[in-house]
């Protein structure tokens, strides 16, 4: 457990495991804890380097809007605080985003790359998710008190009573309109989509991610010779709310790496 200063910032993280790195970042409005289903698995075979975001978990928030942009700067600034040339890199929700643009913004940083449970525009979201982010405001920070993430954080932030400025800065953030198709195509690390069958992003949405990366636009052939290096799971019996305890999730996720 470790602190490193990074763009003004005292950035959270803890190592866990040993051999080829792999950053962890969490989902809007928690921690790394979230990964807690799966980081046995994964640090048995990996260096699991496992991150708090701004404004999140054990890192402190500064004077500055939540973007996935800045946040992937943080996040390549840590890999080269530890010395490391790149990672792979795997995210959730909001870390997705965050693991996103650090591929398009450093590609040299980042050997492979999972996304989980994200789109790449916002109208990639069922309407009625991007109606409750809509919904979203300092305001109900109050009524949010009452749910587990709160604990989370309660229990974890240097300033508990920064609670309703995390809650108006993600509401922010999640009111912004984006789309970074034209993006997608530059990426030239393998990438591992991940959804679960009843995720907040709606199944076409997928599945033209998954094209962008170039995967599902012909035939591999019988021999395979055909096949992108991107891939695309989709988990059954998973939402995005529960995705990260779906048992299939380090199953799929590892072998990718190490392929």
């Amino acid at each position: 457990m470790s602190y490193a200063e990074v763009n003004g910032l005292s950035l959270y993280f803890e190592e866990h495991g040993s051999g080829e790195p792999l950053v962890l970042l969490h989902g809007g409005i928690g921690a790394g804890e979230m990964f807690a289903p799966i980081l046995p698995a994964l640090a048995e075979r990996r260096r699991v380097i496992l991150v708090d975001l701004q404004g999140h978990g054990r890192t402190a928030d500064v004077d500055r809007p939540l973007r996935p942009e800045l946040m992937a700067d943080d996040i390549v600034a840590l890999i080269k605080h530890l010395g490391l040339a790149r990672a792979d890199m795997m995210g959730y929700s909001l870390g997705a985003d965050v693991a996103l643009r650090a591929t398009v913004q450093h590609p040299h940083a980042v050997r492979r790359l999972v996304l989980v449970s994200t789109p790449f525009k916002r109208a990639g979201w069922h309407p009625e998710v991007v109606a409750a982010m809509d919904r979203m405001s300092a305001e109900t920070a109050e009524a949010m008190k009452h749910s587990p993430i709160y604990e989370l954080y309660s229990r974890l932030a240097p300033r508990p009573q920064d609670w309703p400025v995390l809650i108006g800065k993600i509401a922010e953030l999640k009111k912004q309109d984006y789309d970074w198709s034209a993006e997608i195509s530059s990426i030239t690390a393998p990438a591992l989509l991940v959804f679960g069958d009843a995720d907040a992003v709606r199944p076409e949405h997928m599945m033209e991610f998954y094209g962008l990366l170039g995967g599902g636009l012909r035939d591999a052939g019988w021999d395979g010779a055909g096949r992108s290096i991107a891939r695309l799971a989709v988990l059954p019996g998973a939402t995005h709310y529960d995705i990260l305890t779906a048992p299939g999730l380090a199953a799929t996720v590892l072998p990718f790496l190490d392929s």
